[in-house]
């Protein structure tokens, strides 16, 4: 068994566990391919065994990561539109920080998944992880007095999607981020509470 690092069992496992998806999350970010075990486990600064007494085989560490990736992304995505007081910066909040998600790498780890992970359990999760991400944006909406909180929550994540394939082609983050800022400051202008335009109960 491997010596114990942290104050508990459960704590060692934790955080060997942690080591060993965020590894796997860094080898697909770079490869775009499921790694090895035994690359996992080195990155991870592991024994290959002692990898295999964490998750029983590659494709264990994969459905593993699947369930670690997605629902971090939306706590991140949720954490920072929590941070605006105001309802309509907070839809800026929710286009700028899934361009950030994108610009760091988890877009690539996830696409890497729908490639190697099989694909019922990655529907499963990017369903989850889909309407987990519109919760709050409709929500949001419906706060603003949107008139069709959910048809509005798909067009901005239209922008979302298109600011992804700006990012994957030639552009910097920075211009990807002026540009929605461009876009959407007007909207969010308008919905402010307090400033001229439609009032919202």
């Amino acid at each position: 068994m491997p010596r114990i690092t942290a104050p508990t069992v459960a704590e060692h496992r934790a955080a060997q566990q942690r080591a060993l998806l965020d590894a796997a999350r860094t080898l697909l970010a770079q490869t775009g391919e499921a790694p090895s075990m035994a690359e996992v486990a080195a990155l991870a600064g592991l024994a290959r065994p002692s990898a295999y007494q964490y998750y029983k085989s590659r494709q264990d560490l994969l459905h593993a990561l699947v369930l670690d990736v997605f629902p971090r992304w939306a706590q991140r995505v949720e954490e920072a539109m929590r941070a605006e007081p105001e309802p309509a910066d907070r839809i800026l909040a929710y286009v700028l920080t899934n361009i950030a998600l994108v610009a760091e790498g988890e877009h690539a780890v996830g696409n890497a998944l729908a490639a190697v992970a099989p694909s019922e359990e990655l529907n499963t999760q990017s369903a989850m992880m889909h309407s987990q991400l519109l919760d709050p944006l409709v929500g949001t909406l419906q706060e603003m007095g949107s008139p069709d909180p959910a048809a509005t929550a798909e067009l901005i994540n239209g922008i979302v999607h298109t600011a992804t394939k700006l990012l994957e082609g030639d552009r910097t983050q920075a211009d990807v981020e002026a540009r929605v800022t461009e876009l959407l400051e007007p909207y969010v202008r308008e919905h402010r509470r307090g400033t001229p335009g439609e009032q919202h109960s």
